[in-house]
């Protein structure tokens, strides 16, 4: 018997370990095959909320935001690259890279909830970001990544011109907030159980299979 699930994946495609935490969740649930179907459904979470259009430089950011020292912030990006790499995500980021805002990202995603093509937008900005080191917050970048995904591009043009789903966004960040979410990802399986983290495909895989079989849902 399939036990259906509801996951809300908690994020923002700036989050390295979200991508990573994706990319493992998808293999947990290849790996649990018939017995869960869940349907992911991607929710905001700006970590970066005041960072201007153009970025900051990734090491300038870490070493504000978390007092990281310049050979600190190499070693955190030298394990994000082996455990993307581990996963099958290209990772290419270096003290180059920067950090931007993703505010119209999340409007974009929210959007695309309606559509068969959320996951595949998400996948698309996660690459623009960290694999090719594109701004996800250019709408250009974003409109590429959207026709890449499948959507309709005048309808995606329409959506980040005007603004629509920001009031939508803010609020959903709130309800996250007031939910004691304060780090990503953070998976919200069936709207009870938290799990945490870029965690391995094992420690998804269990989650979901206890969850499954104590009818936790």
């Amino acid at each position: 018997m399939t036990t259906q699930m509801h996951i809300d994946f908690v994020s923002d495609v700036s989050c390295p370990w979200c991508a990573i935490g994706l990319a493992s969740l998808e293999d947990a649930l290849h790996q649990i095959g018939d017995a869960v179907h869940a349907d992911i459904d991607f929710q905001p979470f700006e970590l970066n909320p005041s960072i201007p259009f153009e970025g900051q430089n990734i090491v300038e950011h870490v070493a504000e935001k978390y007092g990281y020292t310049r050979e600190q912030s190499e070693e955190n990006r030298s394990v994000l690259i082996e455990r993307a790499k581990d996963v099958g995500f290209d990772m290419a980021i270096d003290a180059d890279s920067r950090i931007y805002n993703t505010f119209d990202a999340h409007r974009l995603l929210h959007w695309a909830r309606s559509t068969p093509y959320q996951l595949a937008l998400k996948h698309a900005l996660l690459r623009a970001n960290f694999s090719d080191g594109k701004n996800p917050g250019d709408p250009e970048v974003l409109v590429a990544a959207a026709e890449e995904a499948g959507l309709d591009v005048e309808q995606v043009r329409e959506v980040l011109s005007s603004g629509r789903y920001a009031a939508e966004v803010r609020a959903e960040m709130a309800r996250w907030q007031a939910r004691g979410i304060a780090s990503v990802p953070a998976i919200i399986v069936n709207g009870r159980h938290l799990i945490s983290g870029g965690q391995p495909a094992e420690v998804f895989a269990r989650a979901l299979r206890q969850i499954a079989a104590q009818g936790l849902v």
